[in-house]
């Protein structure tokens, strides 16, 4: 393949080979500088700096643009975990839930221990034949956390429209390389301190689909202050929810969405379509490399992150010699983002062997 140097620029420098964005990713200079400038004007203005909103309300248009749906339909919060549970509390009792096994504790969780929701799981590999008259939702990830096997994305939606399911979709292992539509689904989440580049604590919910305040909204169970129509008029008592997403916002942790709003503008600027083919042509060099020393890597070529079996015990000697990457359920999970590089792969393989 054409030897691949890093997308944008200036932005990285690492001091490791940095294989590790399925666990989260570095963070962009621009944005680093802007929290060390929001740290210092805390000092001064407070820890919710001089513009509370306008950070949160930018990295929220920035979002909907990546993921092409208009800003007043996405929701600003603070963990998949919370949004999920939203979710789950939207349904009416005894739905049923249809989930991949072993999919992400943070999105299948909440669902799963709710009292009225009756979830159910089967191998990704069989989520849109198992869809069912009666099944009320079905929620999975676009890429599994485990070893980066990508949904048959278009077969789920439309088993779930011909069994009248609405589909929850966890974006996180996807937003920022692989391109998706969150109005191809009923709800789309996702937390963005990994392919997105931004801090702990930024993740967003998307209402796409015939999603609208009268058919698809669950109630705003957890609105606080931030959420209200009027927010001058929603600091105490009961308040009236805004008529957009912003109702289901949680209140913003300050400094994360001020490094977020930049992040989520290195995105824009480099673009989805050109970050998927940088990651997924250096999974493809690093399976490629693999297949040659007789290692057989998951998931299918298509993903941003290789997991291998057998060379899970590599792990602690890559980190000796300055690799990060992790080990999932027994695999070496290696993904590939946009600071990285074919030498990146080729270090990566010398170690190896």
């Amino acid at each position: 393949m054409q030897r691949r140097e890093p997308l944008g620029g200036a932005e990285f420098a690492p001091e490791t080979t940095y294989l590790n964005s399925a666990s989260s990713g570095l963070l962009p200079r621009r944005s680093a500088a802007a929290l060390r400038a929001a740290v210092a004007e805390s000092a001064s203005y407070g820890t919710m700096g001089r513009d509370y909103f306008a950070a949160p309300n930018a990295a929220r248009a920035a979002f909907a643009r990546l993921l092409d749906v208009p800003a007043e339909r996405v929701a600003v919060g603070s963990s998949v975990a919370v949004q999920s549970a939203l979710i789950a509390a939207s349904l009416p009792p005894g739905s049923e839930v249809l989930a991949p096994e072993g999919d992400f504790s943070s999105l299948v969780n909440p669902l799963g221990t709710h009292p009225h929701v009756k979830l159910r799981t089967v191998p990704l590999e069989a989520l849109a034949d198992a869809v069912r008259p009666g099944t009320a939702l079905v929620a999975f990830s676009a890429v599994q956390s485990l070893d980066g096997r990508i949904a048959d994305l278009a077969a789920v939606r439309e088993a779930a429209r011909a069994h009248g399911a609405r589909t929850f979709v966890d974006a996180t292992q996807a937003a920022g390389w692989l391109p998706l539509r969150a109005g191809d689904f009923d709800y789309l989440v996702s937390g963005a301190f990994k392919w997105l580049l931004c801090p702990r604590g930024t993740t967003f919910l998307a209402f796409g689909g015939d999603a609208s305040e009268d058919a698809g909204w669950p109630a705003a169970l957890h609105a606080g202050w931030v959420a209200g129509e009027d927010l001058d008029e929603s600091t105490y008592g009961l308040i009236t929810p805004a008529a957009t997403a912003r109702r289901f916002d949680e209140p913003y942790a300050h400094f994360s969405y001020v490094a977020a709003e930049h992040s989520l503008a290195l995105i824009e600027e480099l673009g989805v379509p050109a970050v998927h083919a940088h990651n997924t042509d250096l999974a493809a060099y690093y399976r490629e490399g693999l297949a040659a020393r007789g290692l057989t890597p998951r998931p299918a070529p298509g993903s941003a992150i290789v997991s291998t079996p057998e060379i899970a015990g590599a792990e602690h000697r890559l980190a000796e010699a300055g690799v990060r990457i992790s080990v999932r359920g027994g695999l070496l999970r290696a993904a590939f983002h946009l600071y990285n590089s074919t030498d990146d792969v080729d270090r990566l393989l010398s170690l190896l062997a």
